[in-house]
């Protein structure tokens, strides 16, 4: 799977993992880090993505509108699919909301590799495999509840290329770090993502970085902390839910798998952690990216992050 040209391996090497619930991840060299925490890739999608995503909201006869960004071995999407299989049986497609399907993702080897792997199957409803194996054969699948579609290349342009005035419900979030991808958690791009959702729709992301969280913010979404998955060890924060207001039905402080940012996280957001990435034409190598936010760093006055982190280590000291 590795012996390619530079071109057919964008992520690099390929390295095969096993994650602590046994599932499987990879490891990329390219960006010299794993696609899952060591806790387990399926715990994680499920966790991170498919419980707050809260499927439960979409009735049957309505449509969800999911964009799956870095789609990768496809977990997080057929995390969600299971979900709404589980909604309906053979002679009842009505139970669950039809599913309008959209994935942006650089390599094809990832789900090919998945797809490869009989235990990966196995943790799949038949119609969820039959789906991934159509995006991985055809790039898209449609049958008589949903329809996919995944558009291959650099996120930042194939963002542009989905359908105007999509209005997505769900916006799984799922790149390399920032620090190692900086070009899929710029201002830029995530303030495109935050304009395609739809009113009360929802952006989930492992991500946890004051540099996104501020992004997100500034443009105009409300957030939210996840909370870890079973079995992860428990830290300040597990990752971000980021809604887009919607008056009618207003996100609910509390829910399942997240809770409001604590004093902690919004004084992170002071930082210069949360001084953030930039690329304003969308075509900037990481090296830039990462240098033109160092620069500005620099320049700032807020608070550096190692303080804040003495501080609060202080304080929670001082409370126990």
């Amino acid at each position: 799977m590795s012996d390619c040209a530079a071109e057919d391996c964008p992520l690099g090497h390929l390295t095969a993992l096993e994650t602590a619930d046994g599932s499987l991840s990879l490891h990329s060299d390219h960006f010299q880090e794993a696609f899952h925490s060591s806790v387990g890739a399926l715990e994680e999608a499920r966790a991170k993505f498919a419980q707050p995503a809260e499927l439960q909201r979409f009735l049957a006869g309505s449509t969800l509108r999911v964009l799956d960004v870095c789609v990768g071995l496809g977990y997080n999407s057929a995390a969600l699919m299971s979900e709404l299989e589980e909604r309906q049986g053979p002679m009842a497609p009505e139970e669950a909301p039809r599913l309008d399907w959209w994935g942006l993702e650089l390599d094809r080897r990832p789900l090919a590799m998945a797809l490869a792997h009989a235990p990966f199957l196995k943790l799949w409803p038949e119609p969820v495999r039959h789906r991934l194996e159509a995006l991985q054969r055809n790039g898209g699948w449609q049958d008589r509840t949903s329809a996919g579609t995944v558009l291959w290349g650099d996120a930042r342009q194939t963002l542009k290329q989905l359908p105007s005035g999509s209005g997505f419900d769900l916006i799984l979030h799922d790149a390399f770090s920032p620090s190692r991808c900086p070009e899929l958690w710029s201002e830029e791009f995530l303030r495109g993502l935050a304009e395609r959702l739809a009113p009360g729709g929802r952006l989930l992301t492992y991500s946890r970085a004051a540099a996104v969280r501020g992004s997100l913010g500034r443009a105009g979404l409300e957030l939210r902390s996840l909370l870890p998955a079973p079995g992860q060890r428990k830290e300040w924060s597990s990752g971000t839910l980021a809604s887009r207001p919607n008056p009618r039905d207003p996100l609910p402080d509390y829910g399942p798998g997240w809770q409001p940012l604590t004093t902690m996280e919004q004084e992170h957001l002071q930082t210069r952690a949360a001084i953030p990435y930039r690329d304003p034409w969308g075509a900037d190598r990481a090296a830039s990216i990462q240098q033109r936010r160092q620069d500005e760093q620099g320049r700032c006055t807020l608070e550096s992050t190692s303080r804040w982190q003495r501080r609060w280590i202080h304080r929670v000291a001082s409370m126990g």
